[in-house]
């Protein structure tokens, strides 16, 4: 029997993940009809993905590009729009799988817009959790979304979990590359340029992906996230560098077995398994030959060399509003760090600075809420990074 195509709409069409999803896509002719697909400020980019991809409507965030954006889908049949308003037109249009890529804390209302009963949303905004993972969680289940895990060690741990119930799991651990300052000692990452923090040796992302990835945040980032997608207390989660990156997450179990989810550092894997859900999607991704790849290595996070993920650590065993001032700390630190205004341990510094003077208080129990947090928290950090200037390289 003919499966009838499954409309699909892409929060964050224009990024790394987007482009993957399109590529996913473009590899199953027939499978999906791409509903609506939103971006932040790339005009051109987005048309041609909505072009590309046949969509029935483009958003733009930022309001001013919307004379660009129509323009280059003229006589293309596809609406468009700019704007908050036109973003959560887009999340709401009807489609059975919003894939939630917008990078940041910007993802988090598009993302709880799309919400609602029967509809799928694969998650690869971090964010929307470490911001405001409590009111998210229970939003999502409120409204009976279908949660699934896009990032790729999430998403290796949602696999895994299908092993035994929930109840029998003695530990949930994910994997980080390590970065590309993995076998640096401190001193040569504190002298790092931003071109440096960008040289990832395993993945292709973008920008503030990459460096978080550099300083470890993004490990500690996943955990908060983990901890709130599979509902574990933070003292059943872990972190373990893996420079291969091929194994992405393990499950140990109460028996002493060990459920692992491997393959090799491409995000056409994790999409296609969320897309294709419960089903499973023909791909034409790399296969994975261990005895090519010869080994598999693992150790320990150095936490002095990286304290983000000691930091990240704090703030989820805080709980409250402490993991939405972390992320909203790290999105300017890392910025100022791209633009050379701080130094690669700045970014921790003003982290750390910010979660002194801002993190005590209630977990947000909105979306509103969960801005406002971040807002303050933006405000403390800007006016703390004068303080790290001149460990700029």
């Amino acid at each position: 029997m003919k499966r009838s195509p499954q409309r699909l709409t892409l929060l964050g069409a224009t990024g790394s993940i987007g482009r993957s999803v399109a590529q996913v896509i473009a590899g199953a002719p027939g499978r999906f009809q791409m509903e609506a697909v939103v971006g932040g400020r790339d005009a051109r980019g987005l048309a041609q993905t909505a072009l590309a991809l046949g969509a029935r409507f483009a958003a733009i965030a930022d309001p001013t590009a919307h004379r660009a954006l129509a323009e280059l889908l003229s006589g293309s049949g596809i609406a468009c729009g700019a704007g908050p308003s036109a973003v959560a037109e887009a999340a709401q249009r009807d489609a059975d799988i919003v894939v939630s890529a917008i990078v940041g804390v910007a993802g988090l209302a598009p993302t709880v817009a799309a919400f609602g009963a029967g509809r799928r949303v694969a998650l690869a905004n971090k964010e929307c959790l470490v911001a405001a993972g409590h009111f998210f969680m229970a939003e999502a289940a409120r409204q009976q979304v279908e949660l699934l895990p896009m990032d790729s060690e999430h998403n290796a741990i949602f696999q895994a979990l299908a092993a035994a119930p929930a109840r029998a799991v003695e530990k949930v651990t994910l994997t980080a590359s390590g970065g590309p300052f993995r076998l640096k000692s401190r001193e040569e990452a504190a002298r790092a340029t931003p071109a440096d923090a960008l040289k990832h040796p395993n993945w292709t992302m973008g920008a503030k992906v990459t460096i978080d990835s550099a300083t470890l945040m993004n490990k500690g980032l996943e955990l908060i996230e983990a901890h709130h997608l599979f509902g574990l207390p933070p003292e059943r989660l872990d972190a373990v560098v893996h420079p291969e990156s091929v194994v992405h997450g393990l499950v140990a179990y109460e028996d002493g077995s060990v459920v692992a989810g491997l393959a090799l550092p491409d995000m056409c894997v994790p999409i296609a398994h969320c897309l294709a859900f419960p089903d499973r999607l023909a791909t034409a991704c790399r296969r994975l030959d261990l005895v090519a790849l010869g080994r598999l290595t693992f150790e320990a996070p150095d936490e002095a060399r990286f304290p983000a993920l000691a930091l990240a650590r704090a703030a989820m065993a805080a709980g409250g509003r402490a993991t939405c001032v972390l992320n909203a700390a790290n999105e300017v630190a890392v910025a100022a760090f791209l633009e050379g205004r701080i130094g690669f341990y700045g970014i921790t510094d003003a982290v750390a600075g910010t979660l002194e003077r801002a993190s005590a208080g209630p977990a947000p129990a909105s979306v509103e809420e969960a801005l406002a947090v971040d807002a303050e928290a933006r405000a403390v950090t800007a006016a703390l990074l004068p303080n790290f200037a001149a460990k700029a390289s």
